[in-house]
């Protein structure tokens, strides 16, 4: 590069930095036009080593179009991306547009942008998507040098992905000498994930970073550890531990793995030092966006203090004033840990630091563990998905109405996206057709009738439908949301439909740290005021509760071989998990590695027995149903199921042993997926995941802005398509891909098939019990919770621990 880059090292040197080697050898690669991935820990500086070589460019040869896109997963990151980029700008005098278009962004700048773009775009994938939908997009991308895509790991394997993925292959078709260059820091396989980036049609280029930034993992402990733990019994009882530790003014964010525990956290934390409201704040996606931004600019400036956050701060720009970092319960996940401890010391060459918390006393265990994992570099895999057809069937729009297209020449651009490599003909053929007449079953209705071809070039049908089609871009799918304002009108956030459906006027519930009244619903809005008394009730959203990863899995199966045989080790949090263990051991025994665990007792309820896997509660699930259909087909038994993240429990009235519930026939791959199928209600949950599919694809119309229609009339609308298309044309592609993805998401399909490859060979051990042990109980009180209240429950267990242990 000429006099551009010279004027870009000298900026660099004026903000008195050294340009890191991975920084280096990426503008060099910048230089050469590759593209790839750069995969370095958290805070090393990605950002610029993707931007500043393009912006060195542009000093050189200027653009008056739009020359670069940065993509980022989370818009709410949008605005400090862009403060980032503008900065060299401005200091240097230079002329380009640096702007932001997300869902955030005003109708004015959204109207100056279709006019001209600016030279530097920070999006999301839901926005870029909708900029490729107008008319003139061919020309107005034409230009482009750049695209980065953020936080690559957080997208890689979700259907927001896949869009990008289509979009990344539509931009290069307009400008074919663009670049492209993901970021990220914890992707288990970097080389796949740049392969997935820049698309199969040309090479890519990795580069690492060259120092390995250090995590160092911590547990704050419980004063007692008890002997039959069950989750969620510590709880609120490590508060004054968290207090102690937050109350020197050093700046903490708090995570939780769930927006009700961060809403508890938060209110427990105010309520017992209410002298601390002024920097003590809350951090969740369903909060007005104004009042994330108001907690974001007070952590940077050091005003709050702690904050109580969610996934809604695992990624950022730069979090410099962020001291402390805890985790409250185990994080589920090796690559949450790691990325969440990235929040803390957010710069190169400083040790990351997390501080975990437990809420059940067997996650003492899993914080050992998962330090073990980390040690190992045992981070989950992130697979791509595989072709989606409802994301593709969405593009095929997308592309009519942004210029139009030939079918051989975008059926040859989709496949040069990683995910879609392996696409047939036929199934590219089975989607166009969707959207040119609504295939095989919907071909009388017209409003199916999306595209049409005018001389071999496929072209949007109407203008409604490209004004429709723009509205339903995206494949965010959630429950339905309603918005939550007070009733002097003052927005307050949004929060699950059915959750407000099951309140009336008078009940108090939490959210966003504030104790409220729900007074009533009118146009699609919940009213509420202030509350004069404290709240018990919190929202619990949909599909909050992570599952425990196989990485996480495996360590803590690993973590309790090595107890058995060498003891605690010297690892506090075994040292303090001791007595739950040594109980465990007196009571039953601990399963080494090769081996799985069962046992069994006999109450006034039935016959219980426990299965240990430690599998997670999704795969728990599925193997739970699995082995109860086939112990049924042989012998007919009624079963009550509860699992959690380390096992099973199978009550029922007849006795029913080991050896048949774990046989060999049970556990055999043969007719595997037809039997899992079988056991659980796979229609109605195929169903109910064809809600999903067939918003994405356009099939049924989500509403307009600020009138969403609700979930029971969405569920309504696609059950009625699912079921023309189960009975007029049961291969339906869609209707296949409903039930794989019940298999995949729903049940881990993947996971679970290694589970039963691993229980057929590993030795059984089958252990007689008088009542649970501290490995069954968790699931004993999972099922009694569901049936009593909390204060009963409370009451009961207690009353049961007391008499074991007379």
């Amino acid at each position: 590069m000429g006099d551009g880059m010279a004027r870009v090292r000298g900026w660099v040197a004026a903000q008195g930095w050294t340009p890191f080697p991975f920084q280096e050898a990426t503008w060099a690669a910048y230089e050469a036009g590759e593209s790839g991935l750069v995969h370095v820990p958290t805070g090393a500086g990605k950002t610029y080593a993707a931007y500043l070589a393009a912006l060195a460019e542009l000093l050189d040869a200027p653009s008056d179009g739009l020359a670069v896109v940065y993509v980022t997963p989370l818009r709410a990151l949008a605005r400090d991306i862009a403060l980032a980029m503008q900065r060299p700008v401005k200091d240097l005098g230079l002329s380009l547009r640096v702007e932001t278009r997300t869902g955030d962004t005003s109708s004015s700048v959204r109207a100056k942008q279709r006019g001209k773009l600016p030279q530097v775009l920070i999006t999301t994938p839901e926005s870029l998507t909708v900029l490729l939908s107008y008319e003139d997009a061919p020309q107005r991308f034409h230009g482009m040098r750049l695209a980065v895509i953020d936080e690559w790991h957080e997208l890689i394997s979700t259907k927001r992905g896949t869009q990008t993925e289509l979009a990344l292959a539509r931009l290069r078709r307009f400008s074919p000498a663009m670049r492209t260059w993901a970021l990220s820091a914890t992707l288990r396989s970097p080389d796949e994930g740049a392969q997935c980036v820049v698309g199969t049609d040309r090479p890519y280029r990795l580069v690492r970073g060259d120092f390995a930034r250090r995590t160092v993992v911590d547990t704050i402990f419980p004063e007692r550890v008890e002997r039959f733990p069950w989750a969620g019994r510590l709880g609120l009882a490590m508060l004054p531990r968290v207090l102690d530790l937050i109350a020197d003014g050093r700046t903490s964010i708090a995570f939780t793995n769930t927006r009700s525990q961060a809403e508890k956290w938060y209110r427990a934390i105010a309520d017992a030092q209410p002298e601390w409201a002024d920097r003590v704040a809350l951090h969740h996606g369903s909060i007005d966006r104004e009042e994330r931004e108001r907690v974001e600019a007070g952590l940077k400036s050091g005003e709050i203090t702690t904050v109580v956050a969610t996934s809604s701060l695992d990624l950022g720009v730069d979090f410099a004033p962020v001291d402390r970092v805890l985790q409250i319960g185990s994080p589920k996940g090796i690559a949450r840990l790691l990325q969440r401890a990235g929040r803390s010391a957010h710069r190169p060459n400083e040790a990351a630091h997390i501080i975990c918390v437990p809420t059940h006393a067997l996650e003492l265990v899993e914080f050992a563990a998962a330090r073990d994992a980390l040690g190992r570099q045992e981070i989950e895999p992130r697979k791509p998905l595989e072709a989606p057809l409802d994301v593709l069937v969405q593009h095929l729009v997308t592309c009519a109405m942004g210029g139009g297209f030939v079918a051989d020449d975008l059926y040859a651009e989709v496949r040069s996206a990683w995910s879609y490599r392996h696409l047939t003909a036929e199934a590219f053929e089975w989607a166009l057709a969707m959207v040119e007449h609504g295939g095989a079953t919907l071909r009388a209705y017209e409003q199916h009738h999306k595209v049409l071809a005018v001389d071999g070039t496929y072209l949007v049908s109407s203008p409604r439908v490209a004004r429709l089609h723009r509205l339903a871009i995206g494949t965010i799918t959630a429950e339905a949301t309603m918005e939550i304002r007070y009733q002097t009108g003052g927005r307050i956030g949004t929060i699950e439909e059915d959750f407000i459906a099951r309140l009336r006027q008078g009940d108090r519930f939490t959210f966003a740290g504030r104790a409220l009244e729900f007074v009533r619903v009118r146009d699609m809005v919940a009213h509420v005021k202030r509350a004069s008394v404290r709240a018990a009730l919190t929202p619990i959203w949909m599909g909050a509760r992570f599952p425990m990863s196989t990485s996480l899995g495996g360590a803590v199966r690993e973590r309790l071989d090595d107890f058995v045989r060498h003891g605690a080790g010297g690892v506090d949090e075994m040292v303090a998990a001791t007595p739950i263990l040594g109980e465990q051991q007196r009571l039953s025994v601990i399963p080494l590695v090769h081996q799985v665990l069962v046992e069994r007792w006999k109450s006034r309820e039935g016959h219980h027995l426990y299965l240990y896997p430690f599998e997670g509660r999704l795969a728990h699930q599925a193997l739970a149903s699995l082995l109860a259909y086939r112990s049924g087909k042989r012998r007919p038994a009624t079963f009550s199921l509860t699992v959690n993240d380390y096992g099973i429990e199978f009550l029922s009235a007849e006795v029913v042993t080991p050896e048949d519930l774990l046989s060999a026939e049970a556990l055999s791959a043969e007719d595997l997926l037809a039997d899992i199928a079988a056991s659980v209600n796979m229609g109605e949950l195929a169903r109910r995941q064809f809600r999903d599919i067939a918003r994405i694809s356009g099939l049924v119309f989500a509403g307009y802005p600020g009138a969403p229609k609700g979930t029971r009339q969405v569920q309504l609308t696609s059950s009625l398509v699912f079921d023309v298309f189960t009975r007029y044309d049961p291969g339906n592609l869609l209707v296949v891909q409903a039930h794989r993805e019940v298999l995949e998401q729903q049940f881990e399909l993947t996971r679970l098939e290694a589970a039963v490859q691993r229980l057929a060979t590993a030795e059984l051990v089958v252990r007689d019990v008088k009542h649970p042990t501290p490995l069954g109980f968790p699931l004993f009180v999972d099922r009694l919770g569901s049936r009593l209240t909390t204060e009963d429950l409370i009451t009961r267990v207690e009353r049961m621990i007391g008499q074991w242990q007379d």
